[in-house]
């Protein structure tokens, strides 16, 4: 039996699965992505500082991760470095945007399928209703106002989100001083009060420590305890494994580093190649041979006459991987993101909590480490020829941009979001995408929307 489903619309609802359905169960699935954008082919021919203001527009949601990876494209075109402290504050505004994105996530997106009624037997299935029903649930209210407040971080240093101009290829055009460190500490210091008192229900650091999914199922506050309970009872762990392939570009790249770890695991670590990408159009609504982004084009076939998706299939080394807080914690090397590798839908998600308590006190440190005064922005000179790649790490996952500039203009300019990534189609060997692979051996029904929604779709990200 072939069925349809979709759209996951709440975010936005330009995703369509086609399964095949045998006693119940997906034997195999297909991902459309069913809405075509072109921002790629819009900046050709540009001046390439347009990229800064064109690129966040692609997402309201990750737009920040946008601007970060246009500038950092531009910055390697231009063999520009910002400054240390530009990179702290460029990574202390990335990573609010993330952090956000994770609460968003837990709250709005994932959570409010537990209060459906086919749960209604389920012990916690009232508790999960009054928690977590849509538009309607006292953590949803909470959760609200916390990202609320965190946001000030935009207001302070990025001047407004989403679509900020602060940040540059040399760092960020906001050099804060005493009055605005002050304004962050506070800002932040109430932030991990929700957290510690509402979300985890505990102190971040400790449930940073866990090392072992059985210390992870232990752990019974707050509303993070309850989804876990709701894992144990569901077996979440088992429903939407993936393939246990996780790459990671690195999360906030610093003087010293990124902060999570760039690199590829797959039942050990890896040095991470990013010469070994290509995207591969074989079922994509899109003209053109296989290739690398810098060489990549975006040319798609209005006929439609062969794929089922305007999504590009990209590859490393020829081979898809899963990327997102899971794939970061697991490349980073963290005990309780190795342990949770190759899980699925409880992986994803726990993988979104610890990265949210391990990010906080990143973002403490980062606004500690302030220095009134200091240089925040380095300048240099645009080339008439030149390509640079900016690749960092959105709340979905690896996101690169690719650019090629000509006799002063954009050339070619490609993208490969996480979406992308995660719901890739198949392959010209016809192996499938992260999601597809996941979602064989899911009942029809609700399991696949849990298993959707832990790879958290961004379609108009996935096809810009």
């Amino acid at each position: 039996m072939k069925l349809v489903v979709g759209p996951f619309n709440r975010v936005e609802g330009d995703l369509e699965v086609t399964l095949e359905v045998e006693g119940g169960v997906v034997t195999e699935a297909r991902v459309n992505a069913p809405l075509y954008r072109g921002f790629e082919v819009m900046l050709q021919g540009r001046d390439p500082r347009d990229a800064l203001v064109i690129m966040p527009r692609i997402c309201g949601i990750c737009s920040i991760s946008q601007s970060v990876a246009a500038a950092r494209a531009l910055g390697a075109a231009m063999g520009l470095e910002p400054t240390p402290e530009g990179a702290d504050m460029a990574a202390l505004i990335h990573a609010a945007e993330n952090v956000a994105d994770h609460l968003t996530h837990f709250h709005l997106f994932f959570m409010p399928d537990f209060a459906r009624p086919d749960y209604v037997a389920r012990p916690w299935h009232a508790q999960a209703v009054e928690r977590f029903t849509a538009m309607e649930g006292s953590a949803q209210r909470q959760a609200i106002a916390a990202r609320a407040e965190l946001l000030h971080v935009m207001g302070l240093l990025a001047g407004k989100w989403p679509h900020t101009l602060a940040i540059q290829p040399g760092g960020v055009t906001r050099a804060p001083g005493l009055r605005e460190k002050a304004r962050l500490k506070a800002t932040l210091r109430a932030f991990r009060r929700y957290l510690e008192g509402v979300l985890f229900g505990g102190p971040l650091e400790e449930f940073a420590a866990l090392p072992t999914v059985e210390a992870l199922m232990g752990w019974g506050r707050g509303d993070v305890g309850l989804f876990l309970r709701i894992a144990a009872d569901l077996d979440l762990r088992a429903l939407g494994r993936g393939a246990g392939r996780y790459m990671s570009f690195g999360a906030y790249p610093r003087a010293g580093g990124p902060v999570f770890k760039a690199g590829l695991w797959e039942g050990g670590a890896e040095a991470l190649d990013p010469a070994r990408i290509t995207e591969d159009l074989s079922h994509a609504w899109m003209e053109g041979a296989p290739a690398h982004p810098y060489d990549g084009e975006t040319r798609p076939d209005g006929a439609m006459a062969e794929g089922y998706s305007w999504c590009k299939a990209p590859r490393l080394s020829g081979r898809p991987v899963e990327v997102g807080a899971l794939a970061r914690m697991v490349v980073d090397g963290h005990p309780l993101g190795l342990a949770l590798a190759g899980s699925g839908v409880l992986g994803r998600v726990a993988g979104r909590l610890l990265e949210l308590a391990r990010s906080q006190p990143v973002m403490e440190a980062l606004v500690e480490g302030i220095v009134p005064g200091a240089a925040y922005m380095a300048r240099g000179e645009m080339p008439a020829q030149g390509q640079g790649a900016g690749l960092v790490e959105a709340a979905r996952g690896a996101l690169g941009h690719w650019l090629r500039i000509e006799k002063g203009r954009i050339a070619n300019y490609q993208i490969i979001a996480p979406t992308t990534w995660n719901f890739s189609p198949r392959d010209a060997g016809g192996v499938p995408g992260p999601l597809e692979a996941a979602l064989v051996g899911a009942r029809a029904g609700v399991e696949v929307q849990h298993v959707v929604r832990s790879f958290d779709p961004c379609m108009v990200c996935t096809v810009h």
